[in-house]
Formats: C-alpha cells, structure tokens, sequence
C-alpha cells in the first residue's frame, strides 16, 4: 500500500520529470548565448586568470592590460581613511552608529551620500552644471544602472544605436536580460572615430530596415575605448538627431573624472543648458549615468547612479534599485569622504597628474617601439594602432596577432573587434591597474616581440631576394644557352 506522501511525490516527480523532458532543466535564458561571455574580451581575462603575473611569484606570467582600473591613488584613499577613522568605524561624534547601518534602509539613499555625490558630480565638471539630489537614483554599479535605463526606455526587440568602437560590456549590460538590441553607429579612423550626421542617419536606417524601433542613442562621454572626450559639435548634433527623432540619450559619463588634458570634459547637461531646452521634450529625454568605480578607483564599492529629468524614469528606476542597492555602510563611509572638500579637491587634481604622467609613459613607450596611438586626453587606456603588425588586413589576422600577444608575449589587452570596431588591427591597452614597474616590463615583452616579428619579416624578405635572384640568374643561363652562336663547323 503507498502512503499518501509517498505517492503525491512521486507524482510530483514524474510532473517535474515530464517539465524537464518537455522544456529542458533550465530557462530559456539560462541557456541563450546572448551574454557576450565568449567575447575575446572576456576569454582574455580567462587566459590571465590561469596564469597571473606576479613580480615575485609568477614574473613570467600573464601582465593584465584588458581591465580598466584605477590604481593610481590608492594612496590618497587610504590617507583620507587612516586621518578619519570615525568614518571607517561607522561612528558619529564618537558614537558607533553600527546598529543604525545594519538594519534595513529603503532604496531612496541616504540623503546625506545623495547630497555629496551630486556636489561631487558637479565639482568633476567644473561647477559649470549642478545636479539635484532629488533626481539621481543609486545603482550598484554603472553596469546595473544602464541595465536598468533599458528596462525603463525600451521593450524588448527594440533598439538602441552605440556609436563605435564601444566598450564589449555593453552587449551583456544593455541586452541579455532586457531583450533590447544594439546597433553601431559606425565610426572610423579617418576622423578619429568621430560621430558624423551621416553615420547617426546609416544607422537608424540600419535599424528600420531589421525592423527595430529605435528608442534611443546611448555614448560613452569620455569615450571607452578610445580615450577621448566627445566635442561640443558632436554633442550638438547628437541633441539635434534625437530631438528630431523624438528618442532618448544615454550619456555614460563614468571617466568624467579621468579627463588629464584638453580639451576638457563637457557633460551633455551643459549642452542642454546651453541650449536652453530646460522648457522643451528634450529635456526629459536625455539621461546621464555616473559611478565612483572609474574616478575614486573605487569598482569593488558597486556605487554607481542615474541622473533624469524625467519623473517617472527616476521614479521606476528607483523600485528597481531593490535589485541592486549600494549598502548603507558605504554610502556612509563615502558621504563622509566626498563631502571633504579639501580632499576631493587634491585628490581629482593630483588623480589627473598622475593618469597624464602614466599614459605618457604608455604612448612613449610604444612609440619606441613602432607603435602609434590614437592621441588621447581621458581614460584608464590607449586605442593602439597594431594594423603594421597584422599579416593582412583582416580580423582573422587582428585575432591571430592577439593570440600571438596573449600566449607568446603574455599581455591581455582588448582586441578592436571585441570593441565591434570596423577596422581591424587596432586594441584597447590599459595603463593605470598596475606599478610602473609592471608597465615598463609589458612596454619592453611588447618591444621584443616586435623586434622578433621585424626580424622574421626581414628575413623572408632576404629568402624572397634570394629566391628571386637565383630565378633570374637561371633565366639569363637559360636564355644564354638559348641564343648563343653556333660553332664553326
């Protein structure tokens, strides 16, 4: 005789089992591909792992160059915290807050944080915009708040255009789990990857003719991969196209602090002020994303915001928050840091000299080696031109020449193509993750093996003489056989 709990679960089993047989044992997004994982963005930092660089344990592993980091001032980070020790013991006037921290906060923020990091925002910018607290919203990280701008903006099987060369993330970020879809903006070296009217218009045609609808335009200000801030003009025209389209703007502004030389940054909010479109659609359809993980060098923190003038963005972005809030102990830890106003003076000056010092080192020392790049003011890297290099213009040959750097010459840096680039040959190298020491050793791998490559090139060419030399001295033998004069007889 079967008990009744014995036979309720072998039906529930055989239900279970039929579900598995029919649908298979996870969702269809468990198993879709769409994550970019296998990206060689992503398979590149899978090679690092396996075989670190150490100075001491590993030296002859793998120098990480692929991850956007600022490690730069640490120094002034830990100086700040070893002089405000209240602060990093969660204490007020003497007194542990502790208890008050731990227990539950509502995903609005803590005031006091929201109030510094806008004051700070606008500090990065040269006060020239201001931001209101009350339209920013928290986001654990830059990647959980442009998700969450795609689930506010667009239905699934629409589109957003991303101008190119665009950071690999994005395709995981904005389109794994929102079913939205991307497509490029295509820009080029001839202007130095400048967004054109005619590249906006290719591209929304691009779109129509796939049938998506486009909602929006998203940017990287300043730009990642390539290093550089966007000018006044294309910032002008982008307004311009999404005003007369009727969509939305994304501008990313996460390396607005990393801007070292001119020409400065100029946040999107300043061209819309300048416009004055305070008054008109517009206004409420351009969106600003920032977080601390790129100019406090603070990733592991997961601070990231949304700022928009548009009501019910901010209001549904903020229920999604509870998916991904920032803790209130960090949020108290960095109110207390940002609010310093003497520090984060010094430190977004001295932060600056020190990128600039770093990326010069980088370019010059490439430079020496027979490498050029695309000349830069902001970022954590340099958009390299290895085109020379290649052994044909293709992206079979940009692939084969980052297997050759990763293995051989054990650097990780980004291949353009992972960047969706149009031209192959060019890579995303990150300079500020990692000692000087460590940097002018990856600069010295990278110069060996061009010296290699030049010599292998050098000495094909001496066989290819060679060999033609020897044909043309057959050829005359040959020909001299042919028509010499015949004996006297």
């Amino acid at each position: 005789m079967v008990e009744e709990g014995e036979h309720c679960g072998r039906h529930e089993f055989g239900a279970v089992q039929w579900v598995r047989e029919a649908y298979g044992p996870s969702s269809r997004k468990a198993t879709c591909n769409t994550h970019g994982q296998d990206s060689s963005y992503f398979l590149g930092w899978q090679e690092y792992e396996k075989n670190p660089y150490d100075e001491v344990k590993n030296p002859t592993g793998i120098i990480q160059m692929g991850l956007a980091e600022n490690q730069l001032s640490f120094d002034l980070l830990e100086s700040w915290l070893a002089n405000n020790p209240d602060a990093a013991g969660f204490k007020k006037g003497g007194q542990s807050i502790f208890r008050e921290l731990a227990l539950f906060q509502d995903y609005h923020g803590l005031p006091d944080f929201k109030k510094a990091l806008v004051e700070f925002m606008a500090e990065i910018r040269g006060n020239k915009v201001s931001f209101d607290q009350n339209k920013i919203v928290l986001t654990a990280g830059a990647t959980s708040a442009n998700e969450t701008l795609m689930f506010c903006l667009a239905e699934p099987g629409e589109a957003f255009l991303l101008p190119t060369p665009y950071y690999p993330g994005f395709d995981r970020d904005l389109k794994w789990r929102t079913g939205v879809e991307i497509v490029p903006i295509q820009c080029t070296s001839s202007n130095d990857f400048q967004i054109t009217s005619s590249a906006l218009e290719e591209a929304f045609h691009e779109a129509q003719r796939r049938k998506l609808r486009v909602k929006g335009v998203l940017i990287t200000n300043p730009s990642n991969p390539l290093g550089t801030t966007m000018t006044r003009n294309e910032l002008n025209l982008l307004l311009s196209f999404v005003t007369e389209k009727g969509i939305h703007l994304i501008s990313d502004e996460i390396y607005s602090g990393t801007v070292f030389s001119s020409p400065g940054f100029v946040s999107i909010l300043e061209v819309l002020k300048d416009r004055k479109c305070e008054n008109s659609q517009v206004w409420d359809r351009v969106h600003i994303v920032y977080s601390l993980s790129k100019d406090l060098g603070l990733p592991g923190f997961r601070v990231g915001a949304i700022y928009s003038n548009d009501d019910t963005v901010v209001s549904a972005a903020t229920k999604m928050s509870s998916f991904g809030l920032v803790s209130s102990q960090t949020q108290y830890l960095l109110s207390a840091l940002l609010s310093d106003k003497k520090f984060t003076r010094n430190y977004i000056s001295e932060n600056k000299k020190r990128l600039k010092q770093r990326q010069t080192l980088l370019v010059k020392g490439l430079e020496k080696t027979g490498i050029s790049c695309l000349e830069s003011n902001a970022g954590l890297f340099c958009w390299v031109n290895m085109k020379h290099l290649l052994s044909s213009n293709t992206f079979t040959a940009e692939m084969e020449l980052w297997k050759k750097i990763v293995h051989e010459v054990k650097l990780n840096i980004s291949p353009g193509s992972s960047c969706h680039c149009t031209e192959p040959g060019w890579f995303r190298v990150c300079f500020a993750n990692m000692s000087e020491e460590t940097l002018n050793l990856a600069i010295q791998r990278l110069k060996s093996f061009v010296e290699s490559m030049n010599n292998q090139s050098h000495q094909q060419m001496l066989k290819s003489s060679r060999r033609k030399s020897l044909a043309k001295w057959v050829f005359r033998l040959s020909f001299d056989h042919d028509h010499r004069e015949p004996e006297e007889r």
